[in-house]
């Protein structure tokens, strides 16, 4: 049982690691301005600058190394791809902000709840679904921003020299999700095992035994 508990433990642990992992890619994924970036595709190459979009600023960066950041002017003028794109990944960030404070209360590696083991494993199994919840919202997000790009990128209608294509900043974001949710279902599988193997001893088969040898 000693055994089961710290293998139980070990991937607990390594279920929370992945999911902090994640959740820092999360906050620079969001950070990061490469979302989208300028294509080269077609017959007009341009290699003088590079232009970069972000959530948050545009960038252009000139053959000679410099590189120019022009911050949004206004919130309500932003097209509804960005604003959306803000709102999940923010969102993300916040709930694993909070899973990662609940874990903390709920792994067995802390001593908080320490003598409530059913209560601990409860809330350890709670830090997860919200850990897989956040990794959701940044899936969306990302894929819904990644799909806009392509979808632009393909449409004959975009001029050659207005077409983007996938910055860093997605793939960063794309690893981050996937961290996050699998850091969530590793906790959330560990804790429905640990609650199977806890309840299964507390039967004992030796009563009529007992109430048998009352009456010798």
């Amino acid at each position: 049982m000693p055994s089961l508990t710290m293998a139980n433990a070990g991937i607990q642990l390594l279920g929370f690691s992945l999911a902090f992992l994640g959740f820092i890619g999360s906050i620079a994924s969001t950070v990061m301005v490469e979302w989208k970036a300028s294509s080269y595709a077609g017959d007009n190459i341009i290699t003088a600058q590079a232009l970069y979009e972000g959530l948050w600023k545009t960038c252009a960066s000139q053959s000679t190394g410099q590189v120019q950041c022009k911050v949004y002017d206004s919130l309500l003028q932003l097209p509804g791809i960005v604003q959306g794109t803000r709102g999940l990944m923010l969102s993300a960030i916040l709930l694993c902000f909070i899973a990662i404070l609940v874990e903390v209360v709920g792994m067995r590696c802390t001593t908080c709840m320490g003598d409530q083991p059913d209560q601990k494993d409860k809330v350890a199994l709670a830090g997860g679904v919200i850990f897989i919840f956040a990794g959701l919202l940044a899936l969306v997000g990302t894929c819904w921003y990644g799909h806009r790009i392509a979808q632009d990128f393909y449409d004959p209608f975009t001029p050659t020299n207005s077409k983007y294509e996938f910055g860093s900043a997605l793939y960063v974001g794309w690893g981050a999700a996937f961290l996050v949710l699998i850091g969530g279902g590793f906790l959330c599988c560990n804790c429905s095992s640990k609650g199977s193997s806890g309840k299964s001893p507390r039967y004992p088969p030796s009563s009529a035994g007992q109430t048998g040898r009352d009456y010798v």
